[in-house]
């Protein structure tokens, strides 16, 4: 009976942290923090797969992380800023979850961008070189949400129905045993998402415009997340009754679509004259690093 109860549902850790001595490590940061180094691993290889230099990546690795920690909570308090008043020393309690993925991912792409261009390394094939990384970095973090039984789905009677504690259960939801573990869908989503842009990746190995597979990252992710955060039931601002997470989803599904549309448009400009083998040639010819400029 034990085992059969077992099958029938997800536990939720009886901890949010691990104690070591008189310390206590909290699950949420360490899942972000193993993320993280998965991801500059993962990056660091492609990159030297390419050509380039795997330190460049863990030169531009630290200052990415601090922004991106700082864009995804500055994103999260604005989004739900409710949340905060009356007591907005809270803000600073990252330790407690919180972050906005998406505005983690804007400022930390930018930062890393801005530092990659100072080092004069070719911004879209190392954008491609992370484009992989970034959906498994997230993956492994998501794991935080479950050790602190956070932003998860509706009420479910599925086989993998997670567990929640009743101290954690939303308000109309106390009687409510077991709810969607959209955690764990966006993580398994995230990581079918790694393995087809790498998929692809293998396939096309000499594409002519790089930048391509991080736009499918974009893209991939987005859509992912449009199905995810439509099933969640955690308090969020809304926008003529939509969730914001589902309207940034949408905004990074039309941006990517656009983007591939324009290198799908400027492939086929291509002058006849051009064998696929001279262009491959001449893709696999393009420098890894800009010129720097004066």
């Amino acid at each position: 009976m034990a085992l059969l109860a077992l099958l029938a549902s997800i536990p939720s850790p009886s901890r949010s942290g691990l104690h070591v001595g008189p310390l206590v490590f909290r699950a949420y940061g360490l899942c972000i923090a193993v993320g993280v180094l998965a991801g500059v691993a993962v990056t660091q290889r492609r990159w030297a797969r390419k050509g380039g230099d795997p330190a460049d990546i863990a030169a531009i690795a630290t200052g990415s992380v601090i922004a991106g920690l700082v864009g995804a909570r500055v994103y999260h308090v604005i989004t739900d800023w409710r949340r905060f008043e009356g007591q907005w020393f809270d803000v600073v309690k990252v330790w407690e979850g919180g972050l906005g993925i998406p505005g983690g991912l804007v400022l930390g792409v930018l930062t890393g961008v801005y530092l990659a261009r100072r080092r004069g390394m070719h911004i879209p094939s190392a954008l491609d070189s992370a484009a992989p990384a970034l959906p498994v970095a997230q993956a492994i973090g998501r794991l935080g949400n479950w050790f602190n039984q956070e932003l998860f789905g509706g009420p479910t009677t599925l086989p993998w129905g997670l567990e929640i504690d009743p101290l954690h259960r939303p308000v109309g939801y106390e009687n409510v045993a077991t709810f969607h573990p959209t955690f764990l869908y966006e993580a398994l989503w995230n990581l079918a998402l790694a393995g087809l842009i790498i998929a692809w990746d293998n396939r096309h190995p000499k594409a002519r415009h790089p930048g391509r597979l991080f736009a499918i990252y974009v893209g991939g992710y987005g859509l992912g997340r449009l199905w995810v955060e439509s099933l969640r039931i955690d308090e969020a601002t809304r926008i003529a009754g939509v969730r914001v997470n589902i309207l940034t989803s949408l905004i990074a599904i039309a941006a990517a679509a656009a983007w591939l549309a324009l290198r799908g448009r400027q492939e086929a400009s291509t002058p006849e004259h051009m064998s696929a083998p001279a262009t491959a040639q001449a893709a696999e010819a393009e420098p890894m690093v800009d010129e720097p400029s004066a």
